[in-house]
């Protein structure tokens, strides 16, 4: 397939992403080659210290106080309320998303609870499919993995997990190209969907992880399972038209890209959405 059509598939999916998450940057991406790439290098502590940096000095002080308050006793106890306390400063205070969620993810490991572990796991990898510094999504998605892994030593059967640490795996490292990454997240969903071929959420993301792969065959298979069981699911619109654009199915292409463009309704999507039909028409 023309590699202009492969990158103006991953082009619409960003667009889905603008409209649907509601980010506010508009660089393009590339969905990448099915190959392994070099996993990029985040400093999570050289980012804490940089925003620390940038406090005023009202608020230096406070969360400095917040980094000295443990005393003899209870450690474990003491350390997880002072990851809380420096977690809700970063979100409540100062609105720093990196920060928050390392403190939140320390608290989660020390109280080592399902509940916690869960919800700090969801938070972060929700973030990371639409987080385009690949460092950072590569430290996002290692981070949200690791506390589905962990919450999963608790609750072994729980399949809700298991989409969920899949989905780090295909939305993370494979979305920068990480073939290995890719198909160890269709390893894990392909467990969840032997158990239950009508788990959506499994469906969805193992047809993503077809299409970054280069699978379509089997991606537009799982897509168009899932827009028959919710027609109203842009994410898998938008997939499913990339799938079939990718795979060379004009017709196919133009059809699902017009249907996101129901869904959505706003001028700009539509305008370049219209673009990305454009290009798929021109295409050999």
């Amino acid at each position: 397939m023309n590699k202009r059509i492969i990158l103006g598939a991953a082009g619409a999916i960003l667009v889905f992403i603008l409209f649907f998450f509601g980010k506010t940057t508009t660089t393009k991406t590339e969905i990448p080659a099915a190959t392994k790439a070099e996993t990029p290098v985040f400093n999570v502590k050289d980012t804490l210290l940089a925003e620390k940096q940038k406090l005023s000095p009202v608020r230096l002080i406070y969360v400095t106080n917040i980094e000295n308050n443990i005393s003899r006793g209870d450690v474990k106890n003491q350390s997880e309320n002072q990851y809380t306390n420096l977690a809700n400063f970063w979100k409540d205070s100062v609105g720093s998303f990196i920060p928050y969620v390392y403190y939140l993810s320390e608290a989660a490991k020390l109280d080592n609870s399902e509940k916690k572990l869960t919800f700090a796991a969801r938070f972060i990898l929700e973030n990371m499919k639409r987080e385009e510094n690949p460092a950072r999504k590569v430290w996002e998605a290692q981070t949200a993995a690791d506390l589905f892994g962990k919450a999963l030593k608790l609750d072994p059967e729980n399949q809700d997990l298991k989409v969920g640490l899949g989905s780090c795996y295909v939305y993370g490292e494979g979305m920068i190209g990480n073939a290995e990454q890719t198909m160890k997240g269709i390893q894990q969903l392909l467990q969840v969907v032997e158990k239950d071929s009508n788990n959506m959420r499994a469906q969805l993301v193992l047809g993503i992880g077809g299409v970054i792969s280069n699978q379509y065959a089997k991606a537009i298979e799982r897509l168009k399972k899932v827009v028959t069981f919710d027609p109203h699911n842009l994410e898998a619109v938008s997939w499913l038209a990339d799938a079939y654009a990718a795979s060379g199915d004009k017709q196919n292409a133009v059809k699902w890209y017009e249907q996101s463009k129901h869904l959505v309704n706003n001028p700009e999507f539509s305008k370049e959405i219209d673009a990305r039909i454009k290009e798929v028409n021109e295409s050999h």
